[in-house]
């Protein structure tokens, strides 16, 4: 019998190809959105240091020019923070459609190897067939052969 050929290996090997390129593109994004939040919490670890200077230096005497440069840095950074925020948002709708990508990639390339199994367990199941005909067609030529050395001797 003639040796396992599936003959839609070419696709499914391209759909695997495609699912990790898609895996690969979703690892990526995920890696994006924890560095957009490290981005967005270091901003706010800096916005809480620097409003508590300025409380530290609002104990002293200062300037109400210097205060309203300090407010407005502050301001600054809220804005900043709402922008990295909305960047974050962004970012997290970005990953969650290159997931439903590699769900949908991983529907198709399962399908096609589950297809696959089942012509190759259909494949095997005719292979041991045709090799336990030709036992028994062996088993029966040896026998009958057998019996007519039998005869003649």
């Amino acid at each position: 019998m003639k040796k396992f050929r599936f003959t839609l290996e070419r696709v499914l090997d391209y759909k695997e190809q495609v699912e990790q390129n898609l895996r690969n593109e979703h690892g990526q994004a995920v890696r994006e959105v924890k560095e957009q939040e490290q981005k967005i919490g270091e901003l706010e670890v800096g916005f809480q240091s620097f409003r508590e200077q300025i409380e530290d230096v609002k104990k002293t005497e200062i300037s109400s020019a210097r205060l309203l440069s300090y407010s407005g840095y502050l301001s600054t950074l809220i804005g900043k923070i709402a922008s990295e925020k909305e960047e974050l948002a962004r970012r997290k709708k970005e990953e969650e459609r290159r997931r439903e990508l590699v769900i949908e990639a991983k529907k198709e390339t399962s399908s096609i190897q589950m297809l696959k199994d089942k012509k190759r367990r259909e494949y095997d199941a005719l292979a041991a067939k045709e090799q336990e005909r030709e036992v028994e067609e062996f088993v029966s030529n040896r026998s009958i052969a057998g019996r007519q050395e039998h005869k003649e001797g």
